[in-house]
């Protein structure tokens, strides 16, 4: 046996790959002239030490946890879907139309059905990604990465073109009607008569986020259907003899995937923005594709994983404030975490999975009684 423990493959190597990409980014801000250990004090400060600041991270950590759920559930079918920020985006689209439809008397009225226009419109987004790779063999990453843009167009017409009011100059739909409103952390927390969170944009979507990671980890591990999604990815031959049908874990899967990207516009559309607007994503679809890979496509990791990335996002516009560091370094380090958990895994991983074995080979061998 030379696979190393689980808790060794979950947190130990993205730990250490984590720490090398830290490594290379106080070196980046060195050779700037910046002093790393006050860059990471004020992103700490700014994304940690206040409530006002938690809620930004928990807000940009929500959108990061359905975006890694949808590509960690195309991940364990084999599935590269890098479409997320057009299902997302169409997502948005879904939401909006649900939300300006009726003058929706309270939230809780107007939530479902906006999760259900988000889930709809973000899972047929991917429907014909997902046909043409099932039918015609098309290759998923050409697809999805096209419908991509074809989304971002789609949006910038509808919002010029209809669902703009007549008489605005920008670029929105009409604001949403009061009823639905999600309530915001700070709400909340005013319910229980604690003052913070200060008009930060964190909202109820963050419960909806853990139960979708929830619901994910049921699918994968406790049902059929996650059975069949893993055993075809694990291995697309073995999945056929089994009499697993490649067509229908595609396309379910595909739309499970889209429809998770498409519920991240729940967040932004009616949680934050309560309007529809351009580029309401924010590259999140793609920032998915690192959190899914950082937290292994498990749920628990994904988690952690859209919680590391919500800091990095949250204190990077706290430090290009305070500091004449730039914005863009942010997505440098978000660039070599995906370079050490992705691209060099097997960097980390060999050298850590030799040091178990050698361990294992060099261990005494386990007393027996004499029954045995």
């Amino acid at each position: 046996m030379d696979r190393m423990p689980r808790w060794a493959d979950v947190l130990l190597v993205p730990l250490i790959s984590l720490l090398l990409a830290a490594v290379l980014s106080a070196l980046v801000i060195l050779g700037i002239g910046e002093n790393p250990i006050e860059a990471l004090g004020y992103m700490i400060d700014g994304a940690l030490g206040s409530s006002n600041g938690w809620s930004y991270t928990l807000y940009y950590a929500t959108n990061f946890i359905f975006t890694g759920l949808a590509v960690a559930v195309a991940f364990h079918a084999s599935l590269f879907n890098i479409g997320g920020e057009g299902q997302a985006t169409l997502g948005g689209l879904g939401v909006a139309l649900v939300c300006l439809a009726l003058p929706w008397p309270h939230w809780t009225l107007a939530l479902p059905a906006a999760i259900a226009g988000g889930a709809l419109f973000g899972a047929g987004w991917a429907l014909i990604p997902a046909y043409l790779q099932a039918k015609r063999g098309s290759h998923i990453v050409i697809t999805t990465i096209m419908f991509n843009y074809i989304a971002f167009a789609l949006i910038i017409y509808l919002l010029n073109n209809g669902l703009k009011p007549v008489g605005q100059m920008e670029s929105s739909s009409a604001r949403f009607p009061e009823g639905a409103h999600l309530p915001t952390l700070e709400d909340i927390a005013a319910l229980v008569g604690v003052e913070a969170f200060e008009r930060a944009p964190a909202n109820v979507s963050l419960f909806l986020a853990l139960l979708a990671a929830y619901g994910v980890w049921l699918l994968l591990w406790r049902t059929p259907l996650g059975f069949e999604i893993r055993a075809y990815g694990k291995s697309e031959p073995a999945g056929r003899y089994a009499g697993i049908s490649p067509t229908k874990i595609i396309m379910i899967t595909m739309l499970i995937s889209g429809g998770l990207a498409g519920l991240m516009a729940v967040n932004t559309v009616m949680g934050e923005a309560e309007r529809l607007v351009n580029n309401s994503v924010q590259n999140a679809g793609f920032i998915g594709i690192a959190v899914a890979l950082m937290g292994r496509s498990h749920p628990l990791g994904i988690l952690l994983a859209g919680l590391l990335f919500g800091f990095l996002v949250q204190g990077g516009a706290e430090l290009a404030f305070w500091t004449s560091i730039p914005t863009e370094l942010i997505i440098v380090i978000q660039a070599l975490v995906i370079l050490f958990t992705g691209a060099l895994d097997n960097m980390v991983r060999m050298p850590v999975e030799a040091l178990f074995n050698r361990r294992r080979q060099t261990a005494p061998p386990k007393a027996t009684t004499p029954a045995e």
